[in-house]
């Protein structure tokens, strides 16, 4: 049998690919310095995995709600408020297993064929991967090395038009490692605030910053409403191999969300 043609517009994330060759060369003895992975070079710490033992002996093993134990959600809640100068409630906190559903759902659940999508070029290749997988138009915006891998504001007004419906950020940035200043999302925000268009903004580096805490843009007057903030536990916490991610956005997508969970049978607890 033929497999469907949507399956050949999927785009693989190709940096598993060079890891593989690289614990190849490993495994013969050969040093190698890990630049191609977004992996930690320590262990996921003792109290994580302790925890999670004792939530295994504590019987925490069965089915949980497709969005995820309302007490995990409010204590993201209560985290991403407190951290990203946001009020989140826990019925617009999504937990998924790792970051890439948090990217595809939305798409899924905003983008209909020809509708486009901005986001950064170079960038995870997953973004273009889903946005071409719903029959949704790419188009990539340049990230600057002369502002600091900062996104091109005149770019994205340029090419602002009523069809775009969502633009996607990454701040810190894969995989240059440029942070979106401060002025350059506010400028964003008032390009976009009001208009039907949504942001996925993908922090799932934001704890890895080493000069200033990065700004999210669901910070700014009204754009809470308008923002998808994806974040997860693997890269602050070296937890990659728990597959722990989670989004917050509101409500209404909160809702839609949940139900893309729920029909395709993704549980998450």
């Amino acid at each position: 049998m033929k497999l469907a043609r949507r399956i050949d517009a999927l785009v693989i994330e190709s940096a598993f690919d060079v890891l593989a060759r690289a614990r190849a060369l490993e495994a013969q003895g050969r040093h190698i310095i890990h630049l191609e992975i977004g992996e930690p070079d320590f262990d996921t710490p003792g109290p994580i995995i302790s925890a999670a033992k004792q939530a295994l002996e504590d019987g925490w093993t069965h089915y949980g709600p497709p969005a995820g134990l309302p007490e995990f959600r409010q204590a993201i809640a209560n985290y991403v408020s407190a951290r990203k100068g946001i009020s989140a409630n826990e019925q617009q906190v999504c937990i998924v297993p790792g970051a890439k559903p948090m990217i595809f759902f939305p798409i899924l659940a905003l983008i209909e064929a020809g509708d486009e999508v901005l986001y950064p070029d170079p960038s995870f290749p997953i973004y273009r991967s889903m946005i071409e997988f719903v029959g949704g138009k790419p188009v990539p915006f340049p990230v600057l090395e002369k502002r600091g891998f900062s996104l091109d504001l005149d770019f994205i007004a340029d090419h602002l038009n009523d069809r775009t419906k969502l633009i996607i950020l990454n701040s810190p940035h894969n995989p240059t490692g440029g942070v979106i200043p401060e002025a350059d999302l506010r400028a964003l925000a008032d390009l976009v605030r009001g208009k039907d268009v949504m942001i996925l903004s993908d922090e799932i580096y934001g704890r890895i910053a080493y000069d200033s805490e990065p700004v999210s843009i669901a910070s700014f007057p009204g754009m809470q409403e308008q923002t998808i903030l994806m974040d997860g536990f693997s890269k602050s916490y070296a937890m990659t191999g728990w597959r722990l991610g989670y989004g917050v956005m509101p409500e209404w997508l909160a809702r839609a969300v949940f139900k893309e969970k729920h029909r395709s049978g993704v549980c998450s607890d």
